[in-house]
């Protein structure tokens, strides 16, 4: 497995166990995380925010996570692309988007994030999701 794959994959792991200190090891201790606007104190700034703040998703939100796909640049740059899921269990809801990486390529840990969202959170909806987009036609997860 590439090792930025990899790296995503651990984070996710790492957010899913809110694991403060695990999510801390795969970041540069200067990384930023960007959001659409909306969200109270974003973007996340440093390592430990970052961490910080998804260990509270999953305690507050009942946060779950699901990787839907994976694309890294080529020639190894240090860049990648994934679409995700954010289960909200606590809620009974969920948001999908897309992140943008970038890698510290000396040490391989994540830089930078810049997430994007499917679609604009609607209370009026229990999933913010892509309007007709097929998603279980697709293999998406349905479900934490």
């Amino acid at each position: 497995m590439d090792k930025r794959e990899a790296m995503i994959r651990h984070y996710f792991d790492m957010c899913n166990a809110g694991d403060v200190d695990g999510l801390v090891a795969c970041f540069t201790p200067d990384a930023v995380h960007y959001f659409p606007p909306g969200l109270p104190g974003a973007p996340w700034r440093g390592a430990e925010a970052i961490a910080k703040g998804w260990v509270w998703c999953v305690r507050e939100l009942g946060s779950q996570w699901t990787i839907e796909r994976i694309m890294l640049a080529e020639g190894g740059a240090p860049e990648a692309v994934i679409e995700w899921t954010h289960w909200k269990r606590k809620k009974n809801s969920a948001l999908r988007g897309d992140e943008w990486y970038r890698f510290d390529p000396e040490s391989g840990k994540i830089s930078e994030i810049r997430a994007y969202y499917a679609a604009p959170a609607s209370k009026d909806v229990p999933i913010d999701e892509l309007h007709e987009f097929d998603y279980a036609g697709r293999g998406y997860a349905l479900k934490p």
